[in-house]
């Protein structure tokens, strides 16, 4: 879950950012060592300059659990164990489920986007403070939550205003989103960044493997180098707008680094306090049925304040009631909450991006361009476009997603990631949208072609002969480029013509074997390695002698003829015998 002490507070919690400089304090009295990879730790690190919190979350910026790792080292002790509930001083002990689950996103993740370099620690560590590891591990055998576990609804009352987005498909509510499963991703997050992590099918963020994988494709997008002290930072904070929730996630990311166990479901150690802990604040998430936790004891918010009443008339120190700020009769005007950036935004218009066009496998050299505006055509900044890639297709944005929300900037402009084009050739429909808002979309037009060349050239020039009847010694190999680049990839044909002015099929001379020996003069399928190189099947002549041609062609127009002889071995003359001696 998120937090912005500064900003989603509920009024008169003012001991909550008191506790916060003491986990602060706290923090800087943990220092660890450097880690064996030689990166600065991550309790020595400061968030670096540039990483900045982006305009949205994961979980919208809803509490989480502030929870500080303990200063004695992690590693288990035998005779220590958790204690009934899942109150045990066993920090690092995390729920069997859930730690495979933690392992099955780095391990996916390793495969799918190896440059990210993902611990699962890291996964360890948000899901920790997110959840408590889904509640101690309450998961059933498939990684689903025994009950669901959401956070508050996002009204506006203390916390961010998001409006319900999925009618109350994954959190229950028709009215507002609130953050749902052991990884608390809000509705509109999920939608696009949901992955099905256990195989069945299905993408459901109640359950851990599912949730697990989604953050952690979530943290990888952007191709961010979680290696990186950097990217790490802006990844952490991308998923939680809160510089607090960035140093407790780094803290707890250290401390499952020096080890962590596994222990049964259901056992794992619940957290006690929540980011958001005071005047109407609950100690844990809003779980629909769900009871207090064994060792923990729901925090009373502060005791309301009593009624000032006037002494009864006569008695010393009557109250006088204080005049009406305003003359009677005055209507009282509600306060009215200021419209967000967001809410003043009445369509979207396109910001000059140009043709798209690219060759398959290749990336869009234009980006797409939106612009957000006013009814009275004012840009917008600061708000929130998706761009969605919709359809069939194989195309997806620089890193390999194909969903992606920028940020509007000062001139009211979100320029979208570059479009890396797929195999599947044909138009691609991408689509922008206002988060948070129900406003119609912009479509956008990209076209992939298929791979071309425009030169075509032998890769040797020794002489292509044969004998009737016979092999041909020498393969044709040939070179494809695409504006001087080595163009691979690109579909060719190879056939054997009548003449330089008669492309048709010639009916004799040399030939190709297809799979079951048979004579074809034509061969269709054919594409350049990558090295733009194609290697022709060996050629074989029939009785006819004489000179033909041979003619390759790309997509993209790259054409190239090849001569062939075919000629009977020259054969030398008799000695004359000697004359008969006389």
């Amino acid at each position: 879950m998120a937090a912005q002490f500064g900003r989603r507070l509920r009024k008169g919690a003012a001991t909550t950012a008191v506790a916060a400089v003491a986990v602060a304090a706290l923090s800087a009295s943990q220092a660890p060592g450097v880690n064996d990879h030689g990166r600065q730790t991550t309790a020595d690190a400061t968030p670096s300059p540039e990483a900045s919190a982006s305009d949205g979350s994961a979980t919208g910026n809803s509490p989480y659990y502030t929870d500080l790792p303990p200063l004695k080292s992690p590693n288990p002790s035998p005779s220590t164990g958790p204690a009934p509930g899942g109150t045990g001083t066993t920090e690092s002990g995390i729920p069997a489920t859930v730690l495979d689950a933690y392992k099955k996103a780095e391990a996916t993740l390793r495969e799918a986007k190896p440059g990210c370099n993902l611990p699962w620690q890291l996964l360890a560590a948000i899901g920790r403070v997110e959840s408590g590891q889904a509640r101690g591990g309450r998961v059933d055998a498939d990684g689903t939550t025994i009950k669901k576990i959401l956070g508050p609804q996002l009204d506006g009352n203390g916390f961010a205003l998001i409006k319900d987005t999925d009618d109350g498909a994954y959190d229950g509510n028709s009215s507002y989103d609130q953050a749902v499963g052991p990884m608390q991703f809000i509705p509109s997050t999920w939608a696009w960044a949901g992955r099905d992590g256990n195989g069945d099918g299905k993408k459901d963020p109640n359950n851990i493997y599912d949730a697990a994988l989604a953050a952690g494709h979530y943290l990888c997008r952007n191709n961010w180098d979680l290696s990186q002290q950097g990217d790490l930072d802006r990844a952490i904070l991308s998923y939680n707008n809160s510089r607090d929730y960035l140093n407790l996630v780094m803290r707890w990311l250290e401390y499952y680094r020096k080890g962590a166990h596994e222990v049964p479901d259901g056992t794992g150690t619940l957290p006690d306090n929540r980011s958001d802990d005071g005047a109407g604040a609950s100690p844990t998430p809003t779980v629909p049925g769900a009871t207090t936790p064994a060792g923990s004891t729901p925090k009373p918010g502060p005791k309301p304040e009593k009624p000032e009443t006037p002494q009864k008339p006569g008695g010393g120190g009557t109250t006088t009631p204080k005049p009406p700020t305003t003359p009677p009769g005055t209507p009282s005007t509600p306060p009215s909450t200021p419209p967000t950036p967001t809410d003043t935004v009445d369509h979207l218009e396109d910001a000059a991006t140009g043709k798209l066009t690219a060759m398959a496998g290749d990336a869009f050299s234009r980006r797409i361009s939106t612009r957000a505006e006013t009814e009275a055509g004012k840009s917008v900044a600061k708000v929130r476009v998706r761009f969605t890639i919709l359809g069939d297709t194989d195309t997806t944005f620089t890193g390999g997603e194909d969903v992606a929300t920028v940020a509007t900037n000062s001139s009211g402009v979100a320029v979208a990631p570059a479009l890396q084009a797929g195999e599947k050739t044909g138009t691609v429909t991408v689509r922008a949208t206002v988060v948070g808002r129900a406003l119609p979309g912009l479509d956008y037009k990209a076209t992939v072609t298929e791979r071309a060349a425009d030169t075509l050239a032998r890769t040797g020039d020794a002489a292509l002969t044969c004998a009737p009847g016979g092999t041909f010694a020498n393969q044709v190999e040939v070179k494809a480029t695409y504006k001087g680049a080595v163009a691979d990839g690109v579909a060719a044909t190879a056939t054997l013509i009548k003449s330089a002015d008669d492309p048709t099929v010639t009916d004799k001379g040399p030939y190709f074997k297809d799979a079951d020996g048979k004579a074809v003069r034509t061969l269709t399928g054919l594409k350049t390695d990558a090295k733009g190189l194609l290697k022709l099947p060996t050629l074989y002549a029939d009785d006819t002698t004489g000179t033909f041609l041979l003619r390759v062609t790309t997509a993209g127009g790259a054409t190239l003829t090849v001569e062939l002889t075919v000629a009977a071995a020259e054969t030398s003359s008799p000695s004359p015998s000697a004359s008969p001696s006389a």
